[in-house]
This record gives C-alpha cells, structure tokens and sequence, in this order.
C-alpha cells in the first residue's frame, strides 16, 4: 500500500513534505526490510529527482524541505548548517514547565552501534542550545506510580544548533522528556499514552520551518498540521490546535 504524502510546497526549486510519524527520510543499509521512505515515494509522486536538505529522525513528523535539483540543494545546504533557517517544533512532555528558556548543553557525538562502530568515542561535546516555551498544560487521572495523577505539558522548542536527537536529549536532561521516545524517555509514561491513549508514536513534531528563500529574496514559512493522533490528544486535553 503505497502512502500519498502531503505536499505543503512546492515551487521551481523546492519541494516541502508533511513527513509521517515511522516513515524513514531515504533508504539505509540500517534498515534493510523497510520498504517505504519519503525520498523515492515523492520522487514516485512528483515525477522527478529529489534532494533531502536536512533531516528528521524515524519517529519525527512535520516540515521536511527537499531541493529539486542537485545544484539548488548544494547551493541550499550551507544554509541549513548556518543559522538562516528557523525550525519550530511541538512536543508533549512529562511534568510541568513553568516559564520559557534556554538550554545551553552540550551535547557528546551520539554514535550509532553499527553505522558508527569505527568513529571515535573520545570527541568534545559540540555546542547545542535550545529554546523552549510551555504552552499548555494537563493533569490526566492515570498513575505511572508514587501519584495517582499524571501531569503532561504541550510545548514549542526551537533548537539553534542542529545536534543529532537535540530536542529529545535536551528534554530529557532537564527531566521532561518528551512522550513516546524509546530511548532518552520514560517507558511509564510511554506505556500511560499507548494504553489510555493509543498514542504509540514520539510526540515530537516540526511544525514550522522559515527561512529566506534563497533565489526569490522573500521569507517563507511553511506549516505542517498535526497527524490524526495529534490531534485526538488536543481534543482530549483540550488544548489549543493551532
């Protein structure tokens, strides 16, 4: 069953994509008995080449922008290592987070176990900071432990580096992790969204991506809206969709 993906632009340079939650961004040797990525079902559904400008992790949705032309992406590039091009994202936490921030932390070159087993361990931390705003708030009646209450936050984080899973670990090292990640979160309250919630996927979701448009010369913003899972936990929490 071949997915349609949500095309949110499109102009004689770029492409940009609504990314689905689970969906890899293009093949990987990691993965070799997955048979869907974002790269060939677009490139299938538009009819020509594309180019990934960047990235977002496996169980992150949202915004993914892609150069139609090899030239155009190596142009583009820079801009994504540089500071040019702003990312929002939404993110549902464990706890409550009383006022904005910024978290300036580090963070040490996370290697994979198979694609990184030759790279060196011993690098320095790279720098990487994050800004974050709580948005909303929720107490649900489902214990994970000493309470008989949960408590979850909705927030917006904007990363200013681009760290591989920075938002997941800045999370989780100010102790909110972010729900449904497997690997920097908290299996409790994991389990509390997929069993009262069926929400069995990372709550992580970049929902804006603007930037300057390189040949045109005008700003750009380009939004992606919340998949049906998403939106099934605003409506419970009654938070704002928007």
């Amino acid at each position: 069953m071949s997915v349609e993906l949500e095309i949110l632009y499109r102009d004689d340079y770029f492409v940009a994509v609504n990314k689905p939650a689970g969906m890899l961004v293009h093949r990987s040797w990691l993965d070799k008995h997955e048979t869907q990525f974002v790269m060939q079902t677009l490139r299938d559904q538009i009819g020509q080449h594309v180019f990934p400008l960047h990235r977002l992790d496996r169980p992150t949705s949202g915004v993914l922008l892609f150069a139609l032309s090899s030239e155009v992406a190596s142009e583009v590039m820079p801009m994504f290592a540089g500071k040019t091009i702003n990312k929002t994202y939404h993110a549902i936490v464990r706890g409550w987070i009383e006022e904005a921030g910024r978290l300036d932390y580090a963070l040490k070159v996370e290697l994979d176990k198979v694609a990184d087993k030759f790279a060196s361990e011993d690098k320095e931390p790279q720098e990487a900071v994050t800004d974050y705003r709580p948005l909303a708030k929720v107490e649900v009646p489902h214990s994970t432990g000493r309470f008989p209450t949960s408590r979850y936050c909705l927030m917006e984080l904007k990363p200013l580096t681009g760290r591989k899973h920075q938002l997941r670990r800045h999370m989780a090292h100010l102790r909110h992790p972010i729900v449904g990640d497997t690997t920097h979160g908290d299996g409790k309250h994991n389990r509390l969204f997929r069993e009262h919630y069926d929400a069995r996927r990372l709550l992580l979701h970049a929902s804006e991506l603007t930037l300057v448009h390189p040949y045109t010369e005008q700003p750009l913003t380009i939004k992606a809206g919340f998949d049906e899972i998403w939106q099934s936990l605003l409506t419970e929490f009654a938070w704002p969709n928007s």
